[in-house]
């Protein structure tokens, strides 16, 4: 496509360069697609998730689609002479964010180190300005942004962290700046228990505040490389890249059935299934190292000097007093929090009760050309789409339908 300017306009845009963006990019391209691509790669990845933390996903959970089945965390690690690994293998941040790198050095290239400033619908398809000025337009819209937009904060500490007393897990890369610092950290999913073993291994002092009355932690995976159980429990606990079990065989295998849930049905198995909870591996690093709050909520939060304090509701105390809160609790898709798309876009959006978009069988929402993927399509394909492995689906079916509309 060609502009009177005889500029050439790209057949799609994908803006982010994360795991979704570049299994996109990498379908895209398969599908013969003329595409742009924009965003730092990894760096949701590298900004908003602390140095030291491991993938909470096993590495047969973690690879990066590309339409030929090559590029994966395998091969990248035969790339880099390392040896094979199993499911029991707790991948490094670091390590997945190399990979993430390799992936795109190799498969997506052509990335532009540049941020999308906004998106306005036109009579042409879509506008797009840049960060270095650059104006221009397309047909077709990805927006693969990652988790950042949509960190959840609960109610009740919004001012805390409008106070710079509070924040999201997902502000910091190093929790090391907390060495010699009380620190309160509110939440019991993966995020929570393993930013608070952080904070102790780097000199912190942290309390965690959970709601659930007890941890839960997950069990080792049921194979290495290998499934080596009875027939019989392969049978009636089968394999997936998510875990064992029918249910879970079928969030991963079978994604686009998920969409004909009723809203409720969706929202409560998007918010429960594998989580909140933490990795096997993490539970030797809390028992017994810190204050471990269980049945607690948190009613209230004040500045007091030098600090904070949480009024709590729960069987052992009411107050907490910390130098610093880290919010540990998720992430929620609400397409207003996406400030990129111009306010009249986002209105025209169908949304579900919660405000994440209502996409078609190929992920488009209800804008034609404009589509979502990675967690944001998780309220329509189900749980797979907060994990790595959801790119393999979420690429295939993004490609083939811009394909196919162009």
């Amino acid at each position: 496509m060609t502009e009177p300017s005889g500029r050439v306009v790209p057949g799609a845009v994908v803006v982010g360069a994360g795991p979704y963006g570049l299994a996109a990019a990498a379908h895209l391209k398969g599908r013969g697609v003329d595409v742009r691509v924009f965003g730092e790669p990894m760096d949701g990845w590298r900004s908003a998730m602390p140095r030291g933390m491991y993938l909470k996903s096993t590495p047969r959970a973690s690879n990066i689609s590309d339409p030929s089945g090559a590029w994966t965390l395998a091969d990248f690690r035969i790339s880099q002479g390392q040896p094979p690994v199993g499911d029991r293998y707790a991948i490094p941040v670091e390590e997945f964010v190399a990979y993430g790198e390799w992936f795109q050095r190799n498969r997506v290239p052509e990335v532009e180190r540049t941020t999308v400033v906004s998106v306005t619908s036109g009579p042409r398809g879509f506008r797009l300005e840049l960060g270095t000025g650059e104006e221009l337009t397309t047909g077709a819209v990805v927006v693969a942004t990652g988790l950042k937009a949509y960190a959840r904060v609960p109610s009740v500490l919004a001012g805390a962290v409008e106070a710079g007393l509070a924040s999201h897990t997902s502000d910091h890369a190093d929790l090391g700046t907390f060495a010699g610092r009380r620190v309160a950290v509110v939440g019991a999913g993966q995020s929570a228990l393993e930013s608070a073993a952080l904070l102790h291994e780097a000199g912190a002092s942290p309390t965690l505040v959970a709601r659930r009355e007890e941890l839960v932690f997950g069990t080792p995976p049921d194979r290495d490389i290998v499934d080596d159980r009875p027939l019989t429990s392969r049978v009636a606990e089968p394999s997936s890249v998510l875990g064992p079990g029918w249910p879970l065989r079928a969030y991963a295998g079978i994604p686009w059935a998920f969409r004909h849930l009723s809203d409720g049905a969706r929202d409560l198995r998007v918010r429960t299934v594998l989580g909140p909870a933490g990795a096997w591996w993490l539970r030797d690093r809390i028992d017994g190292r810190f204050r471990v709050l269980t049945g607690h909520t948190v009613e209230g939060a004040e500045e007091v000097p030098g600090g904070v304090r949480l009024r709590l509701h729960g069987p052992d105390r009411e107050e907490l007093e910390a130098d610093h809160v880290l919010v540990a609790t998720g992430y929620r898709v609400d397409v207003d929090r996406l400030a990129l798309l111009d306010a009249g876009l986002r209105r025209a959006v169908r949304r579900a009760p919660g405000g994440a978009p209502r996409l078609t069988p190929g992920f488009e929402s209800s804008v034609p050309g404009l589509y979502f993927t990675g967690l944001a399509a998780a309220d329509t394909f189900g749980p797979v789409m907060r994990f790595v492995c959801g790119t393999a689906f979420a690429g295939r079916r993004v490609g083939a339908a811009v394909a196919a509309a162009g």
